[in-house]
């Protein structure tokens, strides 16, 4: 699939191997890459896949291998917990005196 220059797109890279990360750091994380992903727009046409330059809306260039066309946000904050409802209503309640307090100024 060919992208032309200036598609919002989102790279990666490895910034750092494991054998180049600081030696103080969790042994754990240690044994992983420092890795980078960051969006921009395709200074030059590409396909998915490829080493590629961006410019991020901050204006810095970065380099890495294009992973996707137009990210956008897929994430949520899990789902619904009805207890948490509760302590919403009980709050309004406490703070101002139930969910009326707008219409009674």
């Amino acid at each position: 699939m060919n992208v032309k220059k200036g598609t919002w797109v989102r790279i990666h890279d490895i910034v750092l191997q494991p054998h180049e990360r600081a030696p103080q750091l969790p042994e754990d994380t240690k044994k992983v890459p420092l890795e980078m992903w960051i969006k921009g727009f395709l200074l030059e046409d590409a396909s998915i896949g490829e080493q590629v330059e961006i410019q991020t809306i901050t204006g810095r260039n970065e380099k890495g291998r294009l992973v996707e066309i137009n990210p956008h946000h897929d994430h949520d904050f899990g789902k619904f917990v009805p207890e948490i409802l509760q302590i919403g209503l009980q709050l309004r309640e406490i703070l101002w005196g139930g969910g009326n307090h707008e219409q009674q100024q």
